[in-house]
């Protein structure tokens, strides 16, 4: 009924920096500061992404480096002691690697990012193979959206649809990511609908409506 939600691929950054897993523990520091990345997809053969090498991943060696006569009784976790080991992205790394589709919608994204309390995802194709990264400020870059351009959303993909003829009575209009919906209605029970509807529209930060019920000159408030 309504517009498709915007894709991974549609915010994500295609020119992605990533090692192999020989990847030795200077040029990953290096890199991740000529990229100023947090983290890099650890890929092998033509690009198959098999982990992730994060800060977290790299910080047990600094911690070691502090004391090293103590620094392995301070390092609690035994995948630390090994990290704080390692001197390769492939010992380093954070496998299996929490991955993406670049067709996945936005809100899939979200949902893994918060789900695996991760900054940015690997974005990968059916085959696995990297094809880019999204990160959190990418997915928030729907809300830098045209307003007009969520209203003619709106009108087209929800109002014409949803409210029967003259759809033209409703009026929508978007301020700052706010979608007001005002007019004359016959089923105010379509409300509660309309308003998950324009609440799933990208970009769109708040409903609201200012509908009367509209059935033989009857009128009366509207609202979800």
């Amino acid at each position: 009924m309504y517009g498709t939600p915007h894709i991974v691929s549609d915010v994500m950054t295609h020119t992605v920096a990533a090692v192999g897993r020989r990847a030795p523990f200077k040029e990953i520091v290096q890199m991740m500061q000529d990229w100023q990345v947090s983290a890099l997809p650890v890929v092998e053969g033509e690009g198959r992404v098999v982990g992730v090498v994060s800060e977290a991943d790299l910080l047990p060696k600094e911690e070691l480096r502090d004391d090293p006569a103590t620094g392995f009784l301070r390092l609690r976790r035994p995948v630390d002691v090994a990290k704080a080991g390692a001197l390769t992205a492939g010992d380093l790394m954070s496998c299996p690697a929490v991955t993406v589709r670049a067709g996945a919608t936005l809100a899939e994204a979200a949902r893994t990012m918060a789900r695996e309390r991760v900054k940015r995802l690997p974005v990968v194709d059916g085959a696995g193979m990297l094809a880019g990264v999204v990160s959190r400020a990418d997915l928030l870059k729907v809300f830098l959206r045209d307003d007009e351009d969520i209203a003619e959303e709106v009108r087209r993909e929800i109002v014409s649809y949803l409210f029967t003829p003259p759809a033209s009575a409703i009026r929508v209009e978007v301020h700052d990511g706010v979608a007001t919906l005002t007019g004359r209605i016959r089923d105010t029970a379509l409300v509660p609908v309309a308003a998950r509807l324009v609440r799933a529209v990208e970009g769109v930060v708040d409903v609201q409506f200012d509908l009367a019920h509209d059935d033989h000159g009857m009128r009366g408030a509207g609202r979800p």
